[in-house]
């Protein structure tokens, strides 16, 4: 187990963001990766962000993850990225590996849903769900039309946004978090009719964990399940970093996927 100590390199590194937040949510780490000489990129998945899409233009999780699909396809021949899921993008970011494993130098999950190779996409998520450890409170889940096609929509309410994601951040940051939070969708009847990802192509990326020691969205009990259920290349941790750590430890993370960089993307 490594804590996180931060070097000097160059790579591009592609931060994706979580159910109901947006490319905004990485500004502080995208900042000190910047500043560190990184090229950062913070796309906004469909129906998220400043993506104009209302959620029931998103029926699949393909259609989620397409902005993420699209820049990944549009980088140049040979260029390699680090890319790095948070909660629920570690699940598009499994889908980018294994559409273009050739791309990703690295893929890093940081306190991040992580799928394996032998079970539906949706595995994760549903292990999640049963374990209860995430007391939902007055997160709001809601049919989006009256026969069911759809995706189930999904909004964090103020009381669970505070007490289970946000509760070590500013008050200021949980004010902007609840602002620009955004209705979306955990897609798991769309993930449990994919096939599971192959370990000729998903399984052959490199992979790093980061555990988010106090987070009481993502418990570390359940992150570390994940660890088990799929061992990684590297795990490293965080003390002190709640669910949105991308907010109240940005120095610390930005630290972590630095250390990744230079060993991965080198």
């Amino acid at each position: 187990m490594e804590a996180c100590a931060g070097q000097a390199s160059s790579a591009h590194i592609v931060l994706v963001h979580g159910a109901c937040l947006g490319g905004w949510s990485w500004f502080k780490v995208a900042t000190r990766l910047r500043s560190a000489g990184h090229r950062v990129s913070t796309p906004d998945l469909a129906a998220s962000g400043v993506d104009p899409r209302p959620l029931r233009e998103v029926p699949t999780f393909r259609d989620y993850t397409k902005p993420l699909l699209d820049l990944l396809e549009s980088l140049p021949s040979g260029e390699k990225v680090v890319l790095v899921g948070h909660s629920l993008g570690g699940v598009n970011v499994a889908l980018a590996c294994e559409l273009f494993p050739e791309k990703i130098a690295a893929a890093v999950f940081v306190a991040a849903f992580m799928p394996d190779h032998r079970s539906p996409p949706s595995y994760v998520l549903e292990k999640f769900v049963e374990g209860r450890t995430l007391d939902w409170m007055d997160t709001e889940f809601k049919p989006q039309d009256p026969e069911g096609k759809l995706p189930t929509s999904m909004l964090f309410g103020p009381l669970v946004t505070r007490a289970k994601f946000f509760q070590l951040c500013s008050p200021e940051d949980l004010t902007l978090g609840r602002s620009l939070m955004r209705v979306n969708s955990m897609f798991v009847d769309d993930l449990r009719l994919q096939p599971p990802h192959t370990e000729a192509r998903y399984g052959s990326v490199r992979k790093a964990y980061v555990v988010f020691k106090d987070d009481h969205a993502i418990v570390e009990q359940f992150q570390r399940w994940m660890v088990h259920n799929y061992p990684v290349d590297e795990v490293m941790e965080i003390d002190g970093a709640d669910h949105m750590a991308l907010l109240s430890t940005p120095t610390e993370l930005a630290r972590c996927l630095a250390d990744i960089a230079v060993k991965y993307a080198a």
